[in-house]
């Protein structure tokens, strides 16, 4: 059996488990802490579906990160624009679990996608003193 332990708020919360045998949720990477988040309802936020495409599942590994699945290009890409990253940061979504894990959820996550059209990426606000259009 494999332990992941989530920190959230100081508080730890262990899970014994069998990776493989987990049903796979479609968020993130199959076996991935995002995953394994989702089957055992840890509040592991996740605003792009898990498709690296945001950094809201960031993680800091305490522990074990030599049990976590290589780090790619597109997740380190995404990680430049993460709050607080430090070394020990991993995306959720792409970090997949082939043995004992302790991470924390920090507090702070960046999203850069968001329900009800508040952020539209690739448009200029109107300038002051121009209409939009104009």
């Amino acid at each position: 059996m494999t332990k992941v332990t989530f920190i959230i708020d100081g508080e730890a919360r262990t899970l014994e488990l069998d990776p493989a045998s987990l049903a796979y949720s479609h968020h993130g990477l199959p076996g991935s802490l995002l995953d394994i988040a989702r089957n055992f309802d840890v509040p592991l936020e996740h605003a792009c579906g898990g498709s690296c495409a945001c950094t809201t599942c960031h993680v800091v590994v305490r522990e074990g990160a030599q049990n976590l699945s290589e780090m790619q290009d597109d997740e380190v890409d995404r990680l430049d624009t993460a709050w607080d990253v430090t070394p020990h940061s991993r995306l959720g979504c792409q970090a997949v679990v082939t043995g004992d894990v302790v991470c924390e959820i920090p507090m702070y996550t960046r999203n850069y996608v968001q329900e009800g059209g508040a952020i539209q990426l690739g448009k200029a606000a109107p300038s002051k003193g121009r209409e939009a259009g104009s």
